[in-house]
């Protein structure tokens, strides 16, 4: 079992990567109280309850009843997360264009060159999707 717990105050998005961490230790599904026990006492209940709901609206954990509660599963990793908030940004700016290539250019070369291979698998990806659709 990992120790999640922190002295200092979490940066933003941490919690929810410790949340996410817990939730992929788990057997199966685990309840709101079992991953407060393993975040640390220094974190209310109604802290984690607050976490997990914004982590199921942002797709990233599932949760079913369980008597007179839930158990929560995570259905994203940490990456997931990650991507979900970047997405959230550049759907925030009016300029897309201007933002993408912002980034894009800021980017280390290896970064640059990982996300052209990433864009390149993706293209040929959605090529034989469409060739598997044609036969169809």
């Amino acid at each position: 079992m990992t120790d999640h717990r922190r002295s200092r105050r979490r940066g933003q998005g941490e919690l929810e990567a410790q949340v996410l961490s817990v939730l992929r230790e788990a057997d199966g599904p685990a309840t709101a109280g079992w991953v407060q026990e393993r975040l640390g006492a220094d974190l209310a209940y109604t802290t984690v309850i607050t976490i997990l709901t914004r982590l199921l609206a942002k797709g990233a954990v599932s949760r079913e009843r369980a008597g007179r509660s839930f158990v929560w599963t995570p259905v994203s990793d940490q990456a997931g997360l990650a991507a979900h908030r970047m997405r959230r940004l550049l759907d925030g700016e009016s300029d897309r264009e201007a933002v993408l290539a912002s980034f894009v250019t800021s980017l280390e070369p290896d970064d640059e060159r990982l996300l052209r291979d990433l864009l390149g698998r993706a293209k040929d990806e959605a090529k034989d999707e469409a060739k598997d659709e044609e036969k169809d």
